[in-house]
């Protein structure tokens, strides 16, 4: 496992070298533990990795009574890629065969990204700005107008702003995900840095944004800072990750395109800018509001038919109180109340024959001359069923 160890970190970053470590050392204890014969890793088999899994499962996590499922699911992926690659590697220490598969690993729920909504972000920024530590305002103010990853933020050098024409860029450099990027800064940010470097930095230092006394911020002094804002604006608890959240959700929520969201949180896939996708979709929005209009005039005025009508006499009722239409016929029953006149075609309440063939195309032709899209598409839709229906 130390030479191992020593392959990965020619890979991988300081962290999940020593991450990969733990989760090692935890399949070595219980190796220890449950199969002391054990002494060699190509002895391991599936009873050995059959019997981790629940030994993994009830275990204690930091103050829990378990781990959960998510560090489950890390620990045991983790374990899979090491016999995996030592299998490639081709190392005689292997196993005869890898005795993990891909299904030992859980599989994990994709949990929407958490933002505060306008309100609470809101309520937080003028917590924020109220306070009178300098750097609690600044803080706070960076990270929702940028949406940098706390680590980010923290390393940001004295040279990261910009100006490129008239627009000031941050440099925000190579971090988590080996990726280099520029993004427009707000101009109110390029103030608020200055006024914050003018009173509390000294010249010629390498931060950008440090304690007042030199020192680097880290993510621990950051999360106190926004929780302090967050406080006395009466919010709960706050990851700083949430305001990178919020500010992808309120981007995308006010029609900023993935490509451009992605670029501004220095994502490598649009997988995962997807996500935020899902989050109040306003597409979705607007298309169950159109069809909650159309269906608010079934349930508005409840139809109150006389008793005798019911029944048998249903059809009937549906010939005396048809309407004509333009080009077709409206079957609602005269007791219900219509809101949306303008709307017949696309009413549950609509029916239409052949002989208004001629006049739907003429009204396609029309909707189709002035760019109106949708209401060509009706049209399209009652045409072909009608074709379909005269085939039949």
């Amino acid at each position: 496992m130390v030479r191992y160890l020593e392959q990965v970190a020619c890979i991988l970053r300081p962290g999940s070298v020593t991450g990969t470590d733990l989760d090692l050392r935890c399949f070595a204890t219980y190796l220890i533990e449950q199969h002391a014969d054990v002494d060699t890793i190509a002895a391991i088999g599936r009873p050995q990795i059959e019997g981790y899994k629940p030994w993994l499962a009830a275990r204690p996590g930091q103050n829990k009574p378990q781990l959960t499922p998510a560090t489950i699911a890390h620990r045991l992926g983790v374990l899979r890629m090491f016999f995996v690659r030592i299998d490639e590697w081709g190392w005689p220490e292997a196993p005869p065969r890898v005795p993990m598969f891909h299904g030992d690993v859980p599989i994990q729920d994709h949990a929407l990204p958490k933002a505060l909504d306008d309100t609470a972000a809101a309520a937080l920024l003028t917590a924020a700005q109220a306070d009178p530590r300098q750097l609690i305002g600044l803080t706070v103010e960076f990270l929702l107008r940028t949406g940098l990853r706390v680590g980010e933020y923290t390393a940001l050098t004295a040279d990261a702003v910009v100006l490129i024409g008239d627009t000031y860029w941050l440099h925000v450099p190579v971090g988590k995900l080996h990726e280099d990027r520029y993004l427009p800064l707000h101009p109110h940010l390029v103030e608020l840095v200055g006024a914050y470097r003018a009173a509390h930095v000294t010249p010629g230092h390498d931060l950008l944004i440090p304690y007042e006394n030199g020192r680097q911020l880290d993510r621990h002094a950051v999360t106190r800072f926004i929780n302090k804002a967050g406080a006395a604006a009466g919010l709960p608890h706050i990851n700083p990750h949430r305001l990178r959240h919020t500010l992808a959700t309120q981007a995308i929520n006010r029609g900023m395109s993935l490509e451009a969201i992605a670029a501004m949180l220095g994502h490598k896939s649009m997988d995962m800018t997807l996500v935020y996708a899902k989050i109040a979709n306003r597409t979705v929005a607007e298309e169950y509001f159109t069809v909650a209009a159309k269906v608010d005039a079934l349930y508005a005025t409840p139809a109150h038919l006389p008793a005798e009508d019911l029944g048998p006499n249903m059809s009937r009722l549906n010939r005396e109180h048809r309407r004509l239409l333009g080009n077709g016929y409206c079957t609602r029953p005269a007791v219900m109340d219509c809101e949306y006149e303008t709307i017949c075609e696309s009413c549950t309440f609509f029916q239409t024959t052949i002989e208004f063939r001629p006049t739907l195309l003429a009204q396609r032709d029309d909707a189709c001359t002035k760019g109106q899209t949708r209401r060509a598409a009706i049209y399209d839709q009652l045409l072909t069923g009608l074709d379909t229906h005269e085939a039949s």
